[in-house]
């Protein structure tokens, strides 16, 4: 069969099953000639090749039959020689994500940053865990915990993970169907789905992944459909020992209005906290970036003591960090001058102020939780057993000297407590401090610990 037969056949196919599926689906595939018996057909991906064998295989077999009476099957490949030169390695710097191909109609392969790379991530205490666990499910191979669930605040590394493991697996194994979005994106594409009745297209996609990765699953809390989709998804996946790796701004037993099946089919895995930058991770941070920036400016020179003192008064996050970084290396470049102390508190003047330590009772509660060893649910729950009722009281006064929070909104966080209830822990607390050594000591490191 020539090209200009194949050309033909797809025109053929166009009519029959329609413009949209063969834009998606037919005009991308090259003829590549035929084996025998077999016709072989080049696809994007082997995602790409597996949705059209299984949905359109047979309508073209049948038409290339008519050409070829020989063939008896098609056969899908990729041509791994056409993939991008800058595609990354294990070894190698990655370079910004190919172009999507038209399987993103349906489901967007988010673009993956190339800084965000096992490379790149600076390891301290409070993320050691986390990238551990990053590490060993980005070595592939068989399935140790699904799904692998990261959570933790705004801007401490958990979307950095994210994107190293899918660079890491891609560049372990290129065949691999690695799929990777948020949970915005899952849920625009799955109401897509619905209102262009295409939710067998849909479910065949994602139930085809190898690796599903999945950001900020906090999103889909309360969207039932949504919710009902993910867990069904999640599932299949299980089902044929495919990993799945997510990650959220809390526990899954923290997330709202997300179903207790949910929930559950979460926690099954390996559920790691990426907990808040210390001073130490800070400093780490900005001393990695810092030699990146001397790249681009060559000639800006940095006191010593700049970056102790940036790492003590921004601790809300590290793109915060970075950023005031990247400020200081302009303002510096433009102006000429040596990047002191003084400078940085000029430059810098709004994002410290706006950086100024803001304690939140979500943090209160995890720290207070970490040092009784102690779960969080058991620590906002009912149980008034001693082991819980202590440290519960212990927070509720730690969120009235570290927050503006007044009382009735701290019972509402301590599972819908009256305030009366944390009228009298606080005041508890207060009493015990006098009398008991232990707890004194116990409330002033966790001061420290929540003021570091």
């Amino acid at each position: 069969m020539t090209q200009e037969q194949w050309g033909a056949l797809q025109d053929d196919l166009a009519r029959t099953l329609g413009e949209n599926n063969y834009k998606t689906w037919i005009k991308p595939l090259k003829f590549n000639g035929c084996e025998g018996e077999v016709a072989v057909l080049q696809a994007p991906t082997n995602f790409f090749g597996s949705y059209v064998s299984q949905n359109f295989g047979d309508a073209i077999l049948a038409r290339i039959s008519t050409v070829e009476p020989g063939v008896r099957r098609v056969q899908f490949r990729v041509d791994t020689a056409s993939r991008p030169a800058n595609q990354p390695t294990s070894h190698s710097q990655p370079r910004p994500a190919k172009a999507p191909s038209p399987v993103s109609d349906i489901v967007p392969d988010g673009p993956l940053d190339e800084n965000f790379t096992f490379n790149t991530f600076v390891v301290g205490k409070p993320n050691e865990l986390a990238h551990a666990a990053a590490r060993r499910v980005a070595e592939g191979g068989a399935v140790t915990f699904n799904p692998l669930f990261l959570h933790g605040g705004v801007g401490l590394g958990k979307t950095h993970l994210m994107h190293a493991i899918a660079w890491e697996l891609r560049s372990r194994n290129p065949e691999l169907n690695v799929l990777y979005l948020s949970a915005e994106q899952f849920m625009y594409r799955f109401v897509q789905a619905l209102r262009d009745r295409r939710m067998m297209d849909f479910k065949s996609l994602f139930r085809s992944v190898d690796v599903l990765m999945v950001d900020d699953v906090q999103f889909i809390a309360g969207k039932d459909s949504t919710q009902e989709e993910f867990f069904h998804t999640f599932n299949a996946l299980v089902d044929q020992n495919k990993q799945i790796i997510i990650s959220a701004d809390r526990a899954p037993n923290d997330i709202k209005s997300l179903e207790n099946r949910i929930v559950s089919r979460l926690q099954s895995g390996l559920v790691v906290d990426v907990h808040p930058t210390d001073y130490e991770l800070r400093l780490g941070i900005l001393q990695s970036k810092f030699e990146k920036n001397r790249k681009h400016y060559p000639d800006v020179q940095v006191d010593e003591g700049v970056f102790a003192f940036l790492a003590h008064r921004i601790s809300t996050n590290v793109r915060v960090l970075e950023g005031a970084l990247n400020r200081l290396f302009a303002f510096a470049s433009l102006v000429g001058k040596t990047v002191d102390i003084s400078m940085a508190q000029e430059c810098l003047t709004d994002v410290i102020r706006a950086s100024e330590r803001k304690i939140s009772i979500d943090e209160i509660q995890r720290k207070v939780a970490e040092h009784y060893h102690i779960r969080l649910s058991d620590l906002i729950g009912p149980k008034r057993v001693r082991n819980f009722a202590r440290p519960r009281q212990i927070a509720m006064y730690l969120c009235k000297q570290l927050t503006a929070r007044s009382f009735p909104e701290i019972g509402r966080r301590f599972g819908g407590r009256d305030h009366t209830t944390v009228l009298h822990g606080v005041k508890r607390v207060e009493d015990l401090m006098l009398s008991d050594a232990q707890i004194a000591e116990d409330v002033e490191l966790l001061r420290c610990a929540l003021e570091e």
